[in-house]
């Protein structure tokens, strides 16, 4: 029963063609690409970039963008290969359980419930806040007992709901949905793109780079674990300042490793999985480079609004109607964001569950629907209470941290499998193998080096929980380590009982022994 035994591609593949783990398959490139720019293109497009633009980069923000979609560009490669290889519900769960073995795959599992689970409570409550900004704008205030910090956030929790029972209905209906809130989002923003070209005066694009400055360092547990270690004090602007930016609008760039987690409901994952992945990538970083741009080309960077950055560019020219427009392109994105993590969430916890590592009685897929319907239920519940009734702000980057140690085991997981398993058909392979999955490994615990101390230690405590739950219950349940199980990828053995007749050499003389 070791910790370090691995599930062959063949098998996580075999598995789903049982009928009662069997999920329908009706995705495209579109719906995955859809699905990717859905997650990724949040209310980040209209506050992260005024605020990394006003403290640490200047208009340089624009030059951090593009650093933070390389180092994404990397790691998303290495999702691609995967997706392709093994396409199987589960992301960066089943790739590990593939290469580098169980241990691993419930690390990675567990870290990526965490994710998803307080991604999706984070951004209901984000959906929440946009919301009451909006109906204050319209003339219809939300009563604040049920808003955004009331003492329900009974918004937030509508929400859950609503796109949970969506999700369990089905997820191409589910994606149907996603493509018209998509479609509304990405329309507010190219619109929100060329208005706010008549009002860009290219001189608050000088400098470009403004020069480093000190700047307030935290201290104790708020600080970066890099600042802990090494007691560098951070600057601003300048070079630095274009790394700094880098780190911090990374992460608005998580969620296209959520396209993985569909891979089993894909048609032809095989082709399809890195054109979703790479293309939603690709558009959000023209989206983001645009509007980074653009609001620094309207207002000077010493004079933004970190707090909401865009709106207020636009409040700052007197066009104060715009702050509605782009309230409401906040709504349409951030409900798109919760339905994708939502979505996310359950295939992970679905894959685990048909590997018996959680109870395999929740992988139940409803006979007509073929979606995981106990999961999905289970699913939306929990997020519901959280999303409703806790105050999770300080738990954000326990998103991040979640996200990042997934993508250094997916780069790893890649130079092991191409090591171990040279003959299996790859339709897409990372160019410069093992040079570029080792560089996405390096640069994902680098960025994971710059979260807080605080954060760090919340990882550890939840890693210590995975750790009891995997040694009390799923190392003992594992489907893989169950005496009858037969791996796929082996020769089957018809009988396991030893047969005395074997030891008749006149039966063995008619076997040809």
């Amino acid at each position: 029963m070791s910790v370090m035994r691995t599930k062959s591609v063949e098998q996580s593949i075999a598995d789903t063609d049982e009928p009662e783990f069997r999920l329908k398959k009706s995705l495209s490139a579109l719906d995955l690409t859809v699905f990717g720019v859905g997650v990724v293109i949040g209310a980040g497009i209209f506050t992260l970039t005024g605020r990394a633009a006003h403290d640490v980069a200047g208009p340089a923000i624009v030059v951090s963008f593009v650093v933070a979609a390389i180092a994404c560009t990397l790691a998303a490669l290495c999702y691609a290969e995967f997706a392709s290889t093994v396409p199987v519900a589960g992301s960066a769960y089943t790739f590990s359980y593939s290469s580098l073995g169980e241990l691993f795959a419930w690390i990675i599992g567990w870290d990526l419930i965490l994710e998803m689970f307080l991604g999706a409570s984070v951004v209901a409550q984000g959906w929440s806040a946009y919301l009451g900004t909006l109906m204050s704008q319209l003339g219809l205030p939300i009563p604040e007992a049920i808003g955004y910090g009331g003492t329900v956030d009974l918004m937030a929790v509508l929400l859950v709901l609503v796109l949970g029972g969506l999700m369990t209905f089905g997820i191409k209906e589910s994606l149907r949905v996603n493509l018209v809130l998509v479609a509304i989002k990405i329309f507010i923003v190219l619109f929100v793109i060329v208005a706010g070209i008549l009002f860009v005066n290219p001189a608050n694009w000088s400098p470009f780079v403004p020069p480093a400055q000190p700047t307030d360092a935290p201290s104790g547990l708020t600080q970066p674990l890099l600042q802990f270690f090494s007691g560098i004090e951070p600057t601003a602007f300048g070079v630095g300042g274009i790394f700094a930016g880098a780190a911090l609008v990374f992460f608005a760039y998580i969620g296209f490793d959520v396209v993985a987690t569909t891979a089993e409901e894909t048609k032809n994952p095989q082709r399809d999985m890195p054109i979703g992945i790479i293309a939603s990538l690709l558009i959000c970083t023209l989206l983001y480079c645009a509007v980074s741009l653009v609001v620094t080309g309207m207002v000077p960077y010493q004079e933004l609004d970190p707090a909401a950055a865009l709106a207020n560019a636009f409040v700052y020219h007197g066009a104060d109607w715009m702050a509605t427009l782009i309230s409401a392109g906040a709504v349409a994105g951030l409900t798109t964001v919760v339905l994708t993590l939502l979505i996310g969430a359950t295939r992970i916890i679905f894959a685990m569950s048909r590997d018996a590592l959680l109870p395999a009685s929740l992988a139940k897929v409803h006979p007509k629907l073929r979606t995981p319907w106990v999961i999905s239920i289970i699913v939306t519940v929990i997020v519901a209470i959280v999303a409703g009734f806790t105050p999770v702000g300080l738990l954000e980057e326990m998103v991040n941290i979640g996200t990042l140690s997934a993508f250094v085991l997916v780069s790893v997981g890649v130079i092991v499998l191409r090591r171990k398993r040279p003959d299996l058909k790859r339709s897409f392979r990372v160019p410069l193998n093992p040079w570029l999955p080792g560089l996405s490994a390096l640069v994902c615990i680098y960025l994971m080096l710059n979260l807080t101390v605080e954060t760090w230690l919340r990882f550890l405590i939840w890693l210590v929980v995975g750790f009891v739950i995997y040694f009390a219950y799923s190392r003992r349940h594992s489907r893989i380590g169950q005496p009858g199980y037969e791996e796929f990828a082996l020769p089957h053995v018809v009988s396991h009982e030893r047969d005395e007749s074997d030891d008749d050499p006149r039966r063995a003389e008619t076997r040809g022994e």
